[in-house]
């Protein structure tokens, strides 16, 4: 790939990124209408999987560095969404919602870790 136009492509796949994060999050929203912010844990948890398997295949050899970069920092740096997880739970913290804003707090640390380890192991 040339190197003058993998930054094009980093942009337009976080475009793509943000785009389908967009998507998931208005149809999550559709089906549910709790406190616990199930969009978008479910958003993190689905690119930790996907980052931990673009690092193991470039780290295998399968996937070059520009497309890891492209893969990576453009489509999941677009879809995955950890500072509306921040946000969202100062928000459950000020509702005074504290057993649902901890749950959250514990999960969104915990399981995009061990996405990504099980899509790195994948």
């Amino acid at each position: 790939m040339a190197s003058a136009i993998l930054p094009i492509l980093v942009c337009l796949c976080g475009g793509v990124g943000a785009s389908c994060r967009y998507l998931l999050d208005v149809t999550i929203k559709t089906y549910w209408q709790r406190a616990f912010p199930l969009s978008t844990f479910t958003i993190n948890l689905i690119a930790g999987f996907l980052a931990g398997l673009v690092a193991a295949l470039a780290l295998g050899g399968t996937l070059d560095e520009p497309w890891r970069l492209v893969l990576a920092t453009g489509f999941l740096g677009g879809f995955s969404t950890f500072s509306t997880a921040i946000n969202e739970m100062v928000t459950l913290f000020r509702k005074r919602h504290y057993p649902t804003a901890t749950a959250y707090l514990a999960l969104s640390l915990v399981v995009p870790i061990a996405a990504a380890a099980c899509g790195f192991l994948a």
